[in-house]
């Protein structure tokens, strides 16, 4: 969780930020779905920022597109900065839960009336009928005027104005390397509605839920700033900062000011970052996507900032190749915020780290923009599909750019997922993303466990075929709010599985995995591996039976309701199925004698999250 950029439908030509982009990308289309749609919204923005204290208005006009089967009474919209207000949810929320987020802590408690978070909106008028609206904390509800049938789109119209918190979570002003704007979730920001209904979480310190569509954005502020964010930038001529040349000077604006005039297609959210000290290197990246990054002028820095940039196009095109293409033509790595946070075309992250952790957060980062910037799950339901798929694809891209060598780059997530499995305070990955009883098990869950989710697909049904599936499910979705159950359905088309048990032990209970070697012994002649299961949830098993000489042998056991078996080495044994109900399954090896044997392992490359891999061998 942690990162901000945009995406263009797949074959829509757009300039990069470098030159005026004009070019409106066509709606998202959802033919290839049958029966699904979602929502469309169009925002018009201008924003004036108050470097002095911090304080900033604005005009928003947005069209709203109801494109689901229901008539609308009513719309609501997120005010994320009220979060930073002492008495807040957020505030509360960290200074009750046992292990809090250092970074909150009791701070918001403790923020004076200038340092806090505000965003209100007034004036607000639905197709030029003023409306009443009613705040309650970090949620606008909105009665409508006349509601909104199938098919039809309304326009607001709503003057906002906001002061940007100290520094805490995400967003904020003058972070603890000196970042003056941490732009993000800063607008009044339309909540969606989709096949659940309405998504009008309040913001408690987790992620987030947003309706496709367009962005025009005009911000003005001082002149000495430079902006990095979300968008093509469509007056670079008259900014410079870097932008119509590299590491050239502010242009003249008027009253000491100037307006940067950004448009961003297909996006769901819209996020910017601005410093008067911050140097803009633009770097050609794959495909003719331009790679920005903005970072202070600090000589410490610097040096990490430059070798990131050759290694971040690496990046993009390991993504491009083991996901999908990228759809827009520019990415931003910018310097701010608090640790690491995804947006639409870009990201936010603290600059003033060593190189292996500058990267490995880019790359994390990086990957968000398939996973949740085109791919957009709703973070605050299922944030494994988000977190975890990222954590899973960007080991995997970490591993092959710096030559890692490790067997199983998600290795440290199977550990992580183990730990809480036999902690006693896992909860169901259905669980909301606040209603986790502590942090520690939220993070895991999301990320370790959410990871474990796809690599442990492949050992099901062949990495191989499991890399069809991450392909296939980005192209069917892309530009959308995919669902647990339609990952699943994607999966079983492109395998041929049936994975209904998979998601639903692995992500609906805290079932686990725990198979045993029991013994050896001897039947008819024969060796037999007497195998049993310990656990609720049910695997197929890859099991390596050992001989006194060293050689080995290697068997698949397919679970029963699975239907379908994986491809395995043609030196490889298939066994019969192993159907669930039954707690104990008897191997038999034809050909071998039981005092040959020195040891059998299950799952010996450790692609199973057994949570007591103890029990896993046994040494004759």
């Amino acid at each position: 969780m942690k990162r901000i950029f945009l995406m263009l439908t797949v074959g829509v030509f757009l300039a990069s930020c470098s030159s005026t982009q004009n070019t409106k990308p066509a709606k998202t289309t959802v033919s290839s779905v049958p029966g699904y749609w979602q929502q469309h919204v169009d925002y018009t923005m201008d924003v004036d920022m108050n470097v002095d204290n911090y304080q900033y208005t604005g005009k928003q006009k947005l069209v709203y597109t109801n494109n689901s089967p229901e008539t609308l009474d009513r719309v609501y919209y997120h005010l994320f900065f009220n979060a930073f207000q002492p008495g807040s949810q957020m505030d509360v929320r960290s200074r009750t839960i046992a292990d809090p987020d250092r970074r909150v802590g009791a701070r918001i408690e403790a923020l004076k009336p200038n340092e806090q978070g505000q965003l209100h909106v007034s004036n607000m008028k639905q197709d030029g009928v003023a409306l009443n609206p009613m705040e309650e904390g970090t949620i606008l509800i909105v009665p409508l005027a006349k509601a909104l049938k199938p098919g039809q789109s309304t326009t607001f119209e709503l003057d906002f104005n906001g002061q940007v918190p100290v520094q805490i979570r995400r967003s904020g002003r003058n972070n603890a390397e000196g970042v003056a704007l941490s732009m993000t979730q800063w607008f009044p920001k339309m909540a969606e509605f989709d096949r659940d209904g309405w998504n009008a979480t309040p913001y408690v310190g987790r992620e987030f839920h947003g309706v496709w569509g367009d962005f025009d954005v005009k911000l003005t502020l001082d002149k000495e700033y430079t902006i990095g964010g979300t968008g093509y930038l469509q007056n670079p001529n008259e900014i410079g900062h870097g932008y119509d040349k590299p590491n050239s000077g502010p242009a003249a604006g008027t009253n000491g000011k100037l307006t940067w005039h950004f448009k961003a297609p297909m996006v769901h959210d819209f996020a910017w970052g601005a410093d008067p000290d911050y140097i803009h290197d633009i770097y050609p990246g794959a495909n003719g996507v331009d790679l920005h990054f903005f970072y202070k002028d600090n000589e410490a820095i610097k040096a990490n900032w430059k070798k990131l940039q050759p290694d971040t196009n690496k990046m993009l095109q390991f993504f491009n190749e083991n996901v999908g293409q990228y759809p827009y033509q520019q990415y931003s790595v910018i310097q701010g915020g608090d640790g690491g946070m995804e947006y639409a075309m870009c990201t936010l992250i603290t600059g003033e780290r060593n190189f292996g952790s500058l990267a490995g957060v880019t790359a994390h980062e990086f990957a968000h923009s398939w996973f949740n910037h085109v791919l957009a799950t709703n973070e605050a339901k299922h944030e494994w599909m988000d977190e975890g798929f990222t954590t899973y694809i960007s080991n995997l891209a970490m591993n092959e750019i710096y030559n890692e060598g490790k067997e199983n780059p998600n290795a440290g997530s199977f550990r992580g997922y183990a730990q809480l499995a036999n902690s006693g305070v896992e909860q169901p990955q259905t669980t909301h993303a606040d209603r986790y009883n502590l942090n520690g098990a939220y993070g895991t869950s999301a990320y370790s466990k959410g990871a474990v989710f796809m690599s442990q697909l492949g050992y099901i049904v062949g990495d191989d075929v499991r890399d069809q599936i991450i392909k296939e499910y980005f192209n069917t979705w892309k530009f959308k709010h995919p669902n647990p159950n339609d990952l699943k359905r994607v999966a079983e088309r492109v395998s041929g599985f049936e994975l209904d048990w998979y998601l639903i032990d692995w992500t609906q209970t805290t079932n686990t995995i725990d198979y045993a070697v029991d013994g050896v012994s001897t039947t008819g002649g024969n060796a037999v591996v007497s195998l049993s299961r310990k656990g609720q949830m049910p695997m197929p098993l890859d099991i390596q039976v050992t001989m006194n000489d060293g050689s080995s042998k290697m068997y698949y056991v397919p679970l029963e309701f699975m239907y379908n078996q994986k491809k395995v080495p043609s030196d490889w044994t298939t066994a019969g199925d192993w159907a669930w109900a039954y707690p104990t399954y008897d191997l038999e090896l034809p050909g071998i004698d039981a005092s040959n044997i020195a040891s059998v392992t299950i799952d010996p490359k450790g692609f199973m999250a057994d949570v007591n891999r103890e029990n896993n061998m046994k040494t004759m």
